[in-house]
């Protein structure tokens, strides 16, 4: 009787534990896909602040990127804008209080508005980039510049992450993605070769002494902290990338994925060999008695019956080196460019998401932005653990 209570009392903590753990993955998706799609209704510009300029020129709106470039000298003339053909003369608060005394300026600056529209009406090239507080929204000589909100084209296919430029910050992520899937793809191409040939070698041609001591030892590799694989990378491949191959730097994205190839392997090598070591004894006996040779019966026989095993040992490294942080931010150079070259220092969304977060202020545009970075990274994710569940419950043969 007791021993049937504790059978059922152990069954419901456990039917209890399964369901708080799906509610809790559930409010934490609410969670993270909530603050993230929130920055689509953040400002294009810097919070707090707004655009004016003369109320005779042409233009109206301006993007996220146009106002950045604007304010980098970058466009220097209302022509490039659509406007009239004229350069184009920017104004900030702090040129205010450079040109008006305090005296001026009057008391707690109620003056200010005033001065501002006074300079842009003197000057129909300037745009001023002023706080709220001080906007002179009621002189009819000037107008405030539309700008909107940060749009989905502003964020997925944008080409520069800039999230503390100002008056516009750039939240791009075709770079981080770009890095993301250069770094992983390599890996994998790294990896993948060896860590089948060293799982062909333990399943079929190591005796068992030397199989027993080399599974743990390979297995062991996974529990290295990724930071000391990250040293690694950092005192050793890099020094050796940079004098090999003559690059100005040694953190690239080639050095990147080597690390992470090394990261993986241990995942590649445990389920393809386990895979291979279910083949049914009988197959190979078959195979060998028809007269094939052991490396025979190993590509034509093994292989194919644990081909599900293999795509999913594949797939699970992939998934490995995409979520990985610590090593890949430490060896690849932590640049937010567009990568032309496997030798280029790239970035990664899980390195931006580590390296960015403690300093971006909480409910801002920048810690939205990466919010939405781990929603990626979370699609990305899930269509590997469910692209590797279903190749591993794929049946390769079926009964004859």
């Amino acid at each position: 009787m007791f021993k049937k209570t504790l059978n059922l009392i152990v069954k419901h903590l456990l039917t209890l534990s399964g369901a708080i753990t799906g509610i809790a993955i559930v409010f934490i998706s609410i969670f993270l896909f909530k603050e993230g799609l929130g920055l689509f209704k953040s400002p294009a510009i810097e919070k707090g602040y707004t655009l004016f300029v003369h109320v005779r020129n042409p233009v109206n709106k301006l993007s996220a990127k146009e106002i950045k470039e604007i304010f980098d000298s970058e466009i220097t003339n209302w022509k490039e804008l659509g406007g009239a053909d004229k350069e184009i003369r920017i104004l900030r608060i702090d040129d205010i209080f450079q040109q008006y005394s305090d005296e001026e300026l009057g008391e707690n600056y109620k003056s200010l508005p005033e001065k501002i529209a006074t300079v842009i009406k003197e000057d129909e090239t300037t745009i001023a980039f002023i706080p709220k507080q001080y906007a002179p929204t009621q002189d009819l000589g000037i107008k405030e510049l539309a700008t909107g909100n940060i749009s989905v084209s502003d964020y997925f296919p944008g080409k520069e992450w800039l999230p503390t430029a100002t008056p516009s910050p750039l939240f791009g992520t075709l770079p981080l993605l770009l890095g993301t899937l250069l770094v992983s793809i390599m890996a994998i191409l790294f990896a993948l070769p060896l860590g089948l040939g060293v799982a062909i070698y333990l399943s079929e041609l190591a005796d068992e002494r030397i199989r027993k001591f080399l599974k743990p030892v390979i297995e062991l590799l996974a529990g290295i902290p990724s930071v000391v694989y990250g040293f690694f990378g950092l005192v050793v491949l890099a020094p050796l990338i940079q004098k090999i191959f003559h690059l100005p730097v040694g953190e690239t994205a080639f050095t990147g994925s080597l690390i992470l190839a090394i990261m993986a392997l241990p995942t590649i090598i445990s389920v393809a060999e386990d895979s291979m070591r279910n083949t049914p004894r009988a197959m190979r006996e078959a195979s060998l008695a028809l007269g094939a040779t052991q490396w025979q019966t190993i590509y034509k026989v093994v292989i194919p019956y644990a081909k599900s095993g293999i795509s999913a040992a594949v797939v699970l490294g992939i998934g490995r080196a995409i979520g990985e942080t610590m090593a890949v931010l430490m060896v690849t150079g932590n640049a937010a460019g567009m990568p032309n070259s496997v030798f280029n220092s790239v970035r990664t969304i899980p390195a931006t998401i580590a390296a960015e977060l403690g300093e971006a202020p909480a409910g801002g545009a920048h810690y939205q932005a990466l919010f939405l970075l781990g929603c990626i990274l979370f699609v990305i994710t899930m269509i590997i653990s469910v692209a590797a569940e279903m190749i591993s419950n794929k049946r390769t043969y079926k009964a004859a």
